[in-house]
């Protein structure tokens, strides 16, 4: 399975530093309209110097026109972590020649080993192809253009757009079910299959809103929208109805799901297993009342547990008294109020039309 690499949490920093409108971004855009290569390093003083032979010692404030002035000098370039001062410029850098390198290009083995031995984000500009390679410890990335960012986001949300349809009627469907006693396994896992495929292709269109930066605030804003709910239901649907002999958290199962491939996702019975059943053929479920919860009230985890504990079954929780909601350790009048409220107006809502 391939793994997007920005889902590095240093690497995912290192692409909000390089984002378009950043002035760093500015700088290496201009590298580029020159037809100019470069090796940028973005460290901490003290950790970088052990690496650094010769060049000139500025400690001139960042900009990006500087920045592309000194590129054009020979040399390595080494900016401090806040991204304030340009340290160094026509530096020789010396890592570690033993250390592991899949690169050819002398500029870009450097990059790759200094990133590895050191805690900086190295940033490679080629000046025959025009391209942008980021490098944090073993991740190396090369930048997109702005254009096929773009695209793929825009792509990402229709995707997503056709996920969210199927999830949002699957879970109503699957709530009707629920309040009528006649939960089908399959629909469950379907369910969980659209909530996953949906959280995955959020995640994807996050990466790339971060690396549009600037450029990526309309493709932020719709996300937005189109992904209210998808982690709600997701983890609500697997605290009612994972197996709890089988999987010892709700975490466990969101691993599981994470490491299947997209050919896994599809087949009910791979997903089955991630919930911990060996297979879903004769499978009596029974839902254990998070997901109701969750659609009527804004309950902490705490709270919400002690409802859970206090009804023994589903149609008992749905039958609950303000009364008896109230007397529950822990749970205010105004919870209690809310919950009781929303359990009827969601009885309502998804029986009464279909009497």
């Amino acid at each position: 399975m391939l793994i997007d690499p920005r889902r590095n949490p240093k690497l995912a920093n290192a692409l909000g530093l390089l984002a378009p409108g950043t002035d760093l971004r500015l700088g290496i855009n201009d590298i580029i309209k020159g037809h100019l290569g470069a090796l940028i390093v973005i460290a901490d003083r003290d950790e970088i110097e052990p690496l650094c032979s010769g060049g000139l010692a500025l400690d001139i404030p960042f900009s990006s026109q500087m920045l592309y002035e000194v590129a054009k000098m020979d040399g390595a370039i080494v900016l401090d972590a806040d991204l304030g001062t340009i340290l160094r410029a026509n530096v020789h850098l010396m890592p570690d020649a033993a250390m592991p390198t899949s690169e050819t290009g002398t500029r870009h083995r450097t990059a790759e080993r200094v990133a590895r031995q050191t805690e900086a984000i190295v940033v490679a500009i080629s000046q025959e192809r025009d391209t942008v390679n980021v490098y944090t410890g073993g991740s190396r990335y090369q930048l997109d253009s702005i254009g096929e960012l773009l695209a793929k986001a825009t792509q990402g949300l229709a995707t997503l757009q056709g996920h969210r349809v199927q999830l949002d009627k699957g879970a109503d469907e699957l709530t009707t079910q629920e309040l009528r006693g006649e939960v089908s396994f399959d629909d469950v896992l379907n369910v969980l299959q659209r909530s996953e495929m949906a959280a995955r292709m959020i995640g994807e269109i996050e990466r790339n809103a971060t690396e549009l930066g600037l450029d990526g605030r309309l493709v932020a804003m719709q996300l937005v929208e189109l992904s209210e709910g998808v982690e709600d239901e997701r983890l609500a649907i697997i605290r009612d109805y994972r197996h709890a002999d089988a999987t010892s958290a709700n975490d466990l199962v969101l691993e599981r799901l994470a490491a299947l491939r997209y050919s896994e996702l599809v087949d009910l019975e791979c997903v089955a297993r991630a919930m911990g059943f060996a297979d879903r053929a004769g499978t009596d479920l029974r839902p254990r009342g998070y997901r109701a919860l969750t659609q009527v009230a804004s309950l902490t985890d705490d709270a919400t547990e002690r409802i859970i504990a206090a009804f023994p079954t589903y149609d008992a929780l749905m039958r609950a008294t303000l009364r008896e909601l109230q007397e529950i350790e822990g749970i205010s009048p105004q919870d209690a109020a809310e919950v009781q409220q929303g359990l009827r107006r969601l009885h309502d809502r998804h029986l009464r039309g279909s009497r």
